[in-house]
């Protein structure tokens, strides 16, 4: 994947592009993305990727202007038109899934293909998200991961999350990348999307981890009960960060779209 720069009416945005074949917006989620993220590698071999920074995130700039969902949302069908892309399968993960789903609904001529993966965006008072915000790290992987062991790991790269180096170069990233999400997420990631969600056109697929402990898999039912003829796949052995654990097995559930 490389990473390029195209200007939009607000900001300059970041984007990694790369693979071949049908084109593919994938919008990340609160975690941003990674240079050696393998879902994308993965999905590149499927798809023509495109996966845009929301400003704040990595080294794009931030972009004071985008203040509420509907901000990110136009600003997000601005980077499509930005790229030139004309109907390209729309993806997003948790937070990325939100602003998909909102992108679907406000131009819901635009898009006829839609993969949201855990998305965020809706709120069961009986079944409330935990508050990544008041989260310490090492309190994060049982929410995120199926295997919470090799997710811290992965999280941080084999560094024990005590070690204050690290700990240090974390809460600077977050707290930069979390000023961003904490503008559709907090203190409740409910907008009012649930209202839009029957605008949607696309043809859905929703894809949940079993083992999501942060946003529970009985949201996709919500989800699919939203959004007239969507289907839901579930795949085992994944947390919230299913793009992590089972890259291979979320692509091909994402092929069902191509």
């Amino acid at each position: 994947m490389e990473l390029k720069t195209i200007q939009t009416p607000r900001v300059p945005v970041r984007y990694y592009e790369g693979g071949s074949g049908k084109p593919l917006v994938f919008l990340h989620g609160a975690g941003g993305i990674i240079p050696t993220d393998p879902f994308l590698d993965r999905l590149a071999k499927k798809f023509h990727v495109y996966a845009p920074l929301l400003p704040g995130y990595g080294d794009s700039q931030e972009c004071p202007t985008l203040r509420d969902m509907l901000d990110f949302t136009l600003h997000t069908l601005d980077v499509v038109e930005a790229l030139g892309l004309k109907d390209p399968i729309l993806t997003g993960h948790s937070m990325g899934g939100m602003i998909a789903a909102e992108m679907a609904a406000v131009a819901h001529n635009d898009f006829t293909r839609l993969g949201l993966i855990c998305p965020a965006g809706l709120w069961i008072d009986k079944h409330p998200i935990a508050d990544l915000f008041a989260m310490l790290p090492y309190e994060m992987p049982p929410y995120l991961f199926h295997d919470v062991e090799m997710g811290t790991k992965l999280m941080t790269a084999g560094v024990a999350l005590d070690n204050p180096e690290w700990l240090k170069g974390f809460l600077v990233m977050n707290a930069r990348q979390m000023g961003t999400a904490g503008k559709l997420l907090f203190p409740v990631p409910d907008r009012g999307l649930s209202e839009r969600l029957y605008r949607i056109k696309a043809k859905t697929l929703l894809v949940w981890g079993a083992s999501d402990k942060l946003i529970l898999p009985i949201y996709g039912e919500a989800f699919k009960k939203a959004i007239k003829g969507a289907q839901l796949a579930i795949i085992p052995k994944a947390g919230h960060l299913i793009n992590l654990e089972q890259p291979d097995e979320l692509v091909s559930a994402l092929g069902q779209l191509n």
